[in-house]
This record gives C-alpha cells, structure tokens and sequence, in this order.
C-alpha cells in the first residue's frame, strides 16, 4: 500500500525559462506543489501559462532551470537520461493530446510497445496488451493500424499504451482536447476508474467539463500557481 502520507511528486520552486531568439521567455516562475499518491489533479490556466511545462518536468522530459523534483522519493534534478528513462517506464504513463502512436505498429503493438523496452516476455506482454484494449473498448480492433482508427478509437490505444507497465502515475496533457463529447466523457470516466484503483493522476484541459472529473483543480497564469 502507498503511504499516503508523504508526497509522490514534490515540485519546490521551479523555474524554467526558453530562448525566443536572443530573449529568455519565462514558462515558469517559482512553481511549488505536492500531490499525494491516489490523488486526481487538474490543471487549468490560459495558453502560455505553463501547464505544459509543467507536466513535461514532472514527467522527466524536460529540465527545469532551477529548483528540484521529486518523484517518488528520486530526485529528477540530479538523475541521468537514463536513469530517467528507467523511471518514466517503470513508474509513468504518458497520454498526449496528439496520441503518439507508431504509424507502422497495429494498436497491439503500440500498446505492447512499452513493455518490450521493460523486457517483458512476449506471452506476457500479448496478453496484458489485448486486456487494455479490452479494457478501452478496443478489444475488435486489435490488429487495426492507427490510419484505420477514429481520433477516439487513436486515443484509447494510447490511454491502454500508457497502462501498460502498470505505473503509478498517469501523466496526461489535453487527453480529450480533439474528441467529442461523448467521447471525452467516456475517457474521463475511464481515469476516474483507474484513480478509484489507486492511480495518480494529474492532467490538463481548457474544457471546465472535464475539470470536474477531477478531486483537485490547480490554476495556473504567467507560470504561477494562482490559485486552488
């Protein structure tokens, strides 16, 4: 059982700035946070306010400038490429806005994908895949490539994808931005489960809808919390 008493991702003043040119633009001013394993949190601000930025450092793929990140008592800030590797795919799932998926790969093997860089055995690996898809709704179209799947269908795959080491924490940015709303309910539906089950999970939309799903709201403007 986790300890619920102690953070799984401690954020202590984080900075981050990108260069536009010759100028530093700043994406974050001092950001702290704490989120507590099995909460659902959700973060909403106006474009530019750093909510990408943020998920981005928190999930190892990239740095801040200044401050530090805990994840799960390691220290992201002084961690090696690929000791973050090993920590993204042992403990993380990534759901992007624009699924990610390998073109050239049928969704079993998207899904399976993950897992063949953790090492597990093909046997394995096959039959977790087709339970997650079973588990998204996608247990007919296993062998479809993403060409030949809606944006909804393209979605579910990376949500499974993203399950599939079983990790603590689900990492998702706009994870319903492009779809429907019903479509978008069924998603967020979808995590609630997973969270009742014991996931972290902390995400970002513009939708207020979907806000609601989640047990925390984090407002974000001008790269600072503004408000909880």
């Amino acid at each position: 059982m986790p300890d619920n008493s102690m953070p799984i991702i401690l954020v202590e003043d984080v900075h981050k700035s990108y260069l536009m040119g010759k100028e530093a633009v700043p994406a974050l001013r001092g950001v702290s946070l704490e989120i507590r394993p099995g909460e659902f949190v959700c973060l909403m601000g106006p474009s530019g306010s750093g909510k990408t930025t943020l998920l981005n450092i928190i999930g190892g793929l990239d740095e801040a400038g200044r401050g530090h990140v805990i994840v799960d008592n390691e220290n992201l800030v002084a961690m090696s490429e690929d000791k973050l590797a090993t920590l993204r795919l042992r403990k993380m799932g990534f759901i992007f806005q624009s699924y990610n998926l390998l073109a050239n790969f049928t969704a079993q093997e998207n899904v399976e994908s993950p897992m063949v860089l953790a090492k597990i055995g093909r046997k394995e690996r096959r039959e977790r895949a087709r339970k997650l898809l079973e588990k998204v709704g996608l247990g007919d179209r296993t062998h479809h490539y993403p060409s030949e799947l809606s944006g909804g269908q393209q979605q579910r795959v990376a949500i499974a994808r993203a399950l599939a080491n079983n990790p603590a924490i689900l990492i998702a940015d706009e994870m319903t931005g492009d779809l429907d709303s019903e479509t978008g309910f069924a998603i967020m539906e979808l995590a609630t489960q997973l969270n009742q089950d014991g996931m972290t999970i902390i995400y970002v939309t513009h939708d207020p809808r979907m806000a609601e799903f989640g047990k925390r709201l984090i407002l974000l403007r001008d790269g600072k919390i503004v408000d909880e």
